[in-house]
């Protein structure tokens, strides 16, 4: 497997954890579009920027998009950030792939109400990642 596959892969479970899923927020890939309309769920961006210190390593940009009911309080949007930041920020998390770093802090920002659906407001969360795959 390549390593923008298994980097993908990696970072994905990074949300499959039970460290995540007991806070019941959805993580879906950047490509989803939700069926359920005006739920709250993130939805994971990875992208990569360059390469690391072998073939297999890449550094990069992880853009969760937060979605929110519009037009009510913005209070579960930084409610969620902060949990990413609990999650994620100066943590590692390994697999027998490799090893995903989170070794900085994070930006968060209001991006506006959803065009796909005008029922959701989405914020954007973002962090770098060093991921260091095993050769």
């Amino acid at each position: 497997m390549g390593k923008y596959r298994t980097v993908e892969d990696d970072i994905y479970k990074v949300f499959a954890q039970t460290q995540w899923k007991i806070h019941k927020i959805p993580a879906m890939p950047s490509n989803f579009e939700s069926s359920e309309p005006h739920n709250t769920f993130i939805r994971l961006n990875i992208i990569p920027s360059s390469n690391g210190v072998n073939r297999v390593s890449v550094e990069g940009q992880l853009l969760i998009e937060i979605f929110i009911p519009a037009k009510k309080a913005t209070k579960p949007a930084s409610l969620i950030a902060d949990i990413l930041d609990n999650h994620l920020v100066g943590t590692s998390h390994r697999t027998e792939n490799g090893l995903t770093q989170f070794p900085k802090g994070s930006t968060f920002a209001p991006d506006g109400v959803d065009p796909a659906d005008p029922g959701l407001f989405r914020f954007e969360y973002n962090i770098s990642f060093s991921y260091f795959g095993v050769t």
